[in-house]
């Protein structure tokens, strides 16, 4: 998968913040389901202002996604941009050669 380094750099920087990473990594453990915006805030004792701007900016680096369920808003990891963002960082692993870094086992969201 081809990742921009513009995308590359966004994701990054996104992840670079004590809340969003934790956001990112709850998303990632309730998989593909996700999780209601709601659910987010109490697990992790963000305001639910301060989770909305997390929450911005992860999805302007195409991290999470979100879908509407009733009067509820369910965010959950973008998988496919989890999966090519550790592909481009570990691309040129260890000048070509196999190594551990290309064994990454299949996750919820992997695609075949």
């Amino acid at each position: 998968m081809f990742m921009d380094s513009n995308l590359v750099v966004r994701a990054l920087s996104a992840l670079a913040h004590e809340s969003r990473l934790a956001i990112f990594r709850s998303l990632v453990v309730a998989g593909p389901e996700g999780m209601p915006a709601g659910e987010i805030a109490q697990h992790l004792g963000i305001s639910p202002s301060s989770l909305s701007f997390h929450l911005k900016d992860l999805s302007h680096a195409d991290l999470v996604k979100a879908r509407q369920e009733g009067r509820f808003i369910f965010y959950t990891a973008n998988f496919d941009a989890m999966t090519g963002l550790i592909g481009f960082l570990t691309e040129n692993c260890c000048a070509g050669a196999t190594c551990a870094a290309g064994e990454l086992p299949d996750c919820c969201g992997a695609k075949s």
